[in-house]
Order: C-alpha cells, then sequence, then structure tokens
C-alpha cells in the first residue's frame, strides 16, 4: 500500500514538473504565492486586521488560535513522529527554485495553515469563502509545483488544517456556551 500511494505522489510530482514546471511567470508566481504562506503570513495579516476591528476580534483570535494549533500539531508532532522525507531527495531530478526546507515533509504545514485558518474565516466571513479556500489552495499546490512537498503531504497538511478549525470553533463554541 505504502508502494503504491509513493507512486501516486511521485506520477503527480512528475506531471507538474514535465508540463506546467518552468514557465517562468508561473515559477515566479508560484515562488510568490508559497512566501505568502510561510510562516503563516498571510493568515497572520489577515487576523491582525481583524483583531484591529472590534467587530471581528473575536474571528481574529480564532484565526490565529487554528494557526496556533494547525503548528503544534502539524510542526512540532507529526513532522517528528513520520520523519518522512521531502521529493527533492527521494528524486534527484526535482529542480528547487526556493532554498530547501529542512523539516520533515509530512504533513504540509503551509498547507495545514492555510486550510486551518480558511476554514475560520470562512465560518464567519461567509462572503470571502472563495477568496480564503481559492488562496489556501494556491499555497497548498504551490508547495506541490515547487518540489517540497508530495501530493499526500498536502491531502495530510488540508484534514489537519480543517480538523484544526473545527476543534478551535467547537472551543469557542464552549467558550460561548460558559458566559
Amino acid at each position: 500500500m505504502i508502494s503504491l500511494i509513493h507512486k501516486f505522489d511521485e506520477f503527480i510530482l512528475l506531471y507538474i514538473k514535465n508540463n506546467i514546471y518552468g514557465i517562468t511567470v508561473i515559477d515566479k508566481s508560484m515562488i510568490f504565492i508559497t512566501s505568502l504562506g510561510n510562516m503563516g503570513f498571510i493568515w497572520i495579516v489577515i487576523s491582525m486586521l481583524l483583531l484591529s476591528n472590534k467587530k471581528y476580534r473575536k474571528v481574529g483570535i480564532m484565526t490565529l488560535a487554528a494557526l496556533i494549533l494547525s503548528s503544534i500539531l502539524g510542526e512540532g508532532i507529526l513532522k517528528h513522529l513520520v520523519h518522512r522525507m521531502r521529493p527533492f531527495y527521494n528524486m534527484p531530478t526535482m529542480n528547487l527554485l526556493i532554498s530547501k526546507p529542512l523539516s520533515y515533509s509530512f504533513p504540509s504545514g503551509h498547507t495545514a495553515s492555510s486550510f486551518a485558518a480558511a476554514g475560520i474565516l470562512s465560518k464567519h466571513l461567509k462572503n470571502y469563502n472563495f477568496v480564503f479556500f481559492t488562496m489556501a489552495f494556491l499555497i497548498s499546490f504551490s508547495r506541490l509545483y515547487l518540489g517540497v512537498h508530495y501530493p499526500t503531504d498536502v491531502l495530510g497538511g488540508i484534514i489537519l488544517g480543517l480538523i484544526c478549525s473545527k476543534i478551535i470553533t467547537h472551543i469557542f463554541n464552549k467558550l460561548d456556551y460558559y458566559r
């Protein structure tokens, strides 16, 4: 089963590399998009903007809490339990356009934080659902395009991020209940 998953992962990455990779405008776009996800940057900026408005302060706090939870679970625990090497170590034909990440591959932290934030934001700012999930998807895809994650790393990040958004929503609903 693991071998089949690994073949699927490599097939997708090679498809991207052989059919899309190397187009200058796309290369530069993916580098920029992935940088928005570095350390949850875009999501922290959005959270800070929400914190500055009393009406949306709780949403900003919830988004930051979801980012923290996804980081603790993904970067702090899961990556160190799974120890999955990144694609560029196993697939020498992957040419990196960004510097090599130093952490393990599974799950994708960019993806987990993006979907954790998008899960919270879309629940409370419904008019912008498409924007939040499109940004989360683009950040996630950029990690595949740049050859620093396998598709199953991204899938794991999506699941982890959405679970974190649900946990934080549940906790805040319980806190509101006891007020």
